[in-house]
């Protein structure tokens, strides 16, 4: 008789209920992004840690490159091209400060582009939020950026250019790198997923934007009447606004390059979230 009590008191008991609302999907799937941050961590440490495994000078090449590019640079827009930059600035400064947001950029174009495809079984045997996968890329590509960065410190104690408040405004200029970044590396890597022929377009890509960047030369030397027009370019504000800050503000500031690269960071970064999401529910299967 106590035991009929006890399964009836067993059946009685309500079974939860799922309940499945429309639209909902799209909350939980951000409130997912944080819930798997521990991923996220791990693989942006992953990456860092095997970035230089088995080179010969390692962490050494985030400085080396940068250095040569800045030396070639130099010579062809000081020497041969003779560029005016600014008088009181030396020349190397100014490309160098051009060089530290544009290899960010480069840098983190070229690992978030591949991050997915790099992935692949991972992708293919669990699930999470994918953008986690190219967030994570450039927050390896942010570590060269700081390697960079404490070498243009040292190449301004050699010149004897200390930076000044100016150098308060760098955070702000360094979020609007991050956001050109990210918002082009969430367009490349689910591109490259469908197209893998993005593999051999986006280091042309980098190649030719370093050109058509004021990487190394002001973009004050570009004619008036053609500025506007090519401040389109999303980096031309971000590198202007870099100049701007860790030289003392000696470096032109042209505040519609700013709006320009703000503006066309909003809006890749939207588009591209909006693409991503529409094409992530296929990654498993196609790549």
């Amino acid at each position: 008789m106590d035991q009929g009590a006890d399964f009836k008191v067993e059946a009685a008991i309500p079974l939860p209920e799922l309940v499945i609302k429309a639209g909902h999907s799209e909350k939980n799937y951000w409130r997912d992004l944080w819930r798997y941050r521990e991923l996220f961590y791990f693989l942006a440490w992953r990456d860092v840690l095997v970035r230089y495994k088995q080179t010969a000078i390692g962490i050494v090449w985030a400085a080396l490159r940068p250095l040569l590019t800045m030396l070639v640079l130099s010579f062809v827009f000081g020497r041969v091209a003779k560029l005016s930059g600014v008088s009181d600035i030396p020349y190397p400064l100014i490309v160098f400060a051009g060089m530290l947001p544009w290899q960010f950029f480069a840098t983190a174009l070229a690992e978030s582009s591949n991050s997915l495809v790099g992935n692949a079984n991972l992708i293919s045997k669990v699930y999470f939020p994918r953008l986690i996968v190219p967030a994570g890329s450039v927050i390896t590509s942010f570590v060269d950026f700081l390697v960079t960065f404490i070498l243009l410190l040292g190449m301004m104690a050699w010149y004897g250019y200390a930076p000044d408040w100016h150098l308060l405004a760098l955070p702000l200029f360094i979020v609007l790198a991050f956001g050109a970044s990210i918002s082009s590396g969430i367009w490349l890597c689910a591109l490259t997923v469908r197209y893998r022929d993005m593999r051999f377009v986006i280091p042309f890509i980098a190649q030719f934007g370093l050109y058509l960047s004021p990487v190394g030369f002001c973009s004050s030397a570009v004619p008036e009447k053609l500025r506007l027009l090519y401040s389109l370019n999303p980096m031309v504000g971000v590198i202007d606004g870099f100049r701007w800050s860790l030289l003392r503000g000696d470096a032109p500031l042209y505040w519609p390059a700013i709006a320009a690269s703000a503006g066309w960071i909003l809006v890749l970064g939207l588009t591209g979230i909006r693409y991503f999401r529409a094409t992530e529910k296929s990654f498993a299967d196609v790549i």
